[in-house]
């Protein structure tokens, strides 16, 4: 079984890489000649978008040639046990804005586990990182970490929760539901994206979710956030960044909030029996 050590020097890679992201990114944030498209899916891509994945993936073929790599912008490349996944810029919207809530999740999954992760947000001067059996841990170096842990609060009504958009929630079938766990929790704030799962890594917010995000959106949340001692799932409950939503807790919360969360339609036919 994999330890801590194991992961040692991926860990140290993939800080490494955050660090040229960090760079491209913040030489390109408020660029008045930022270029900027939309998607197939109606998201933005700027080019800094471009520039960090093609600069992750060209370290990636140098020091690890024989990873697979899957990853936001490109098409996927390799095969076998070993798969770094990739988000350059997660909250795209907010950076092509000027908004400093944005950051580069690089994550690696061995074996089918997220083992290492590293969220890196050079604008608000913060990252994040875990690796497997090694904890969670903040700071703006690998040399100088603080470590982390969720929080301990263990009501509904004494909770705080994070989230993105309520849109979501209502096309997702659980309108509902999610209204329902905004008004019944001590406090909410819509800090959105990664932010909102490393505030619950910290323990300043006790739950996140969302109900549709991709492998690239979450890989690196989820193991900073199960190391911080929380949990991370889909919405019905699946471990890890299996989507098609997630939920992060301190763990205390997650049953009681996975109910709530159930389909709109599931509710209303038991209600009907």
């Amino acid at each position: 079984m994999a330890d801590a050590s194991d992961f040692k020097d991926d860990l140290r890679l993939a800080h490494l890489m955050a660090d040229n992201a960090d760079s491209l990114t913040m030489s390109r944030f408020k660029a008045t000649d930022l270029k900027v498209r939309s998607k197939i899916d109606h998201t933005p891509v700027s080019d800094a978008d471009q520039a960090v994945e093609a600069a992750v993936r060209r370290t990636l073929a140098t020091a690890r040639p024989r990873d697979a790599v899957h990853g936001e912008e490109m098409d996927d490349t390799g095969q076998g046990p070993r798969t770094w996944i990739v988000d350059p810029i997660d909250g795209t919207a907010n950076y092509v804005r000027g908004v400093p809530v944005w950051a580069t999740l690089i994550g690696l999954r061995v074996n089918g586990e997220m083992c290492v992760g590293v969220v890196s947000a050079p604008a608000l001067g913060r990252r994040w990182w875990a690796a497997k059996g090694a904890g969670a841990f903040t700071g703006k170096t690998l040399l100088v970490p603080t470590r982390i842990g969720v929080s301990k609060v263990a009501s509904v009504p004494d909770a705080f929760l994070s989230y993105s958009s309520i849109g979501g929630w209502i096309r997702d079938g659980r309108g509902q539901g999610f209204v329902d766990l905004i008004r019944d929790c001590g406090r909410t704030r819509a800090f959105g994206d990664f932010f909102s799962y490393m505030l619950v890594a910290e323990g300043c917010v006790d739950l996140a979710c969302e109900p549709d995000l991709a492998l690239h959106d979450m890989a690196a949340l989820d193991i900073i956030v199960r190391e911080a001692g929380g949990r991370f799932t889909n919405l019905e409950g699946e471990p890890g960044p299996v989507g098609p939503g997630a939920l992060a807790t301190n763990g205390r919360l997650h049953a009681e909030v996975l109910e709530r969360l159930r389909k709109d339609a599931r509710r209303k036919a038991s209600q009907d029996i």
